[in-house]
């Protein structure tokens, strides 16, 4: 159709003329309403906004010599994190003589990690950084599915 009549015809029907592929062989436009178009994909994206979920990486320290007592304080701890949807680096400090043993650190994060596995799983393997060993752990359920899991309760 020729330019001349696409605008007539968009005047007569009092809508806009609006060229979507502008690239193609011819130029494709369509008509529509454009103030309305422009007014749904704002209300889109905001509902999108909304339904956004930002990512929290929550972190832990351990030390290589922990005490039962406060593993288990620690793993109670990122059990939380993980059922709440965040992710948790975990982080086993070496001081001293410590850093010439980095095998206990390994045992340690191999054992927390099999003991939140029904919770988390290991997403990027322990690894050593200076005098550090990092471990990062995600849950197993996004934090999408949790939230809407939540929302369902409450509102039954």
């Amino acid at each position: 159709m020729r330019i001349d009549d696409a605008l007539r015809l968009a005047r007569e029907t009092e809508l806009d003329l609006v060229e979507v592929a502008p690239g193609g062989r011819p130029p494709v436009c369509k008509l529509m309403d454009y103030g309305k178009f422009k007014y749904e994909s704002a209300v889109k994206e905001r509902e999108a906004r909304r339904n956004q979920v930002n990512s929290v990486i929550k972190e832990m320290k351990l030390r290589p010599k922990i005490d039962p007592h406060d593993y288990d304080t620690k793993k109670g701890h990122i059990e939380r994190f993980l059922s709440a949807g965040d992710k948790v680096k975990v982080t086993i400090m070496f001081r001293g003589r410590e850093q010439s043993r980095p095998e206990l650190g390994l045992r340690l994060l191999t054992r927390l990690a099999g003991d939140v596995a029904e919770l988390g799983v290991v997403e990027s393997a322990p690894k050593q950084d200076g005098r550090n060993m990092i471990m990062v752990l995600a849950p197993v359920r996004r934090k999408v599915d949790i939230r809407n899991a939540r929302l369902a309760q409450e509102s039954a």
